[in-house]
């Protein structure tokens, strides 16, 4: 089975000192390089995915700054697929299921961030499009969330968005699927 990485918005405004810091994005992001390196390493095609804030009020990912370039973890390399996104959902009015329907792909990896919007829309999408999804749990990060006075820590909101992602494919730590594509 073809098998195409799809990495979200692993961007500087995410990390320490950006505009929008997650909790855990430097772990996130090595597990991703290890997935990268794997894809890199068999030249198997990869995606990645940059969010440019273009709504009014945007406070993070504006353009022309420092925070909207990929990580230097992941930054792509020459020849890889790189997909301009302005909205959660990686699909939504970009080229990327025509960029997947070119490459061949006919199942997803997917990590990045943050793990309660951009890659659960993504993935949500990924699966409504018909692609069997495996999501590395361990290879994306958020943050903590409020509602009302309740305060939602990150270490929860991650789980409550995995657990619900689990019906949209699977939900596997970065060496769970680093051991499936092994046996391809």
């Amino acid at each position: 089975m073809k098998t195409t990485l799809v990495l979200i918005d692993i961007q500087n405004d995410y990390f320490p000192g950006g505009r929008m810091e997650l909790e855990g994005p430097l772990e996130a992001a090595s597990q991703a390089r290890r997935l990268l390196d794997l894809f890199r390493n068999r030249h198997w095609p990869t995606v990645h995915v940059q969010h440019i804030s273009t709504r009014p009020g945007a406070t993070f990912f504006l353009p022309d700054t420092e925070g909207i370039h990929f990580h230097s973890t992941i930054a792509p390399l020459s020849g890889e697929t790189t997909v301009v996104k302005h909205f959660p959902n990686s699909f939504r009015e970009t080229d990327l299921l025509d960029r997947l329907k070119g490459q061949g792909a006919e199942r997803l990896v997917i990590c990045g961030m943050m793990t309660h919007m951009c890659v659960d829309a993504t993935t949500r999408a990924a699966a409504d499009l018909g692609y069997p999804v495996l999501l590395a749990a361990d290879a994306c990060a958020t943050r903590d969330l409020a509602y009302n006075d309740t305060k939602v820590p990150a270490a929860q909101v991650h789980a409550a968005f995995l657990a619900a992602l689990k019906s949209y494919g699977q939900v596997l730590s970065s060496n769970e699927i680093l051991a499936q594509l092994a046996e391809a």
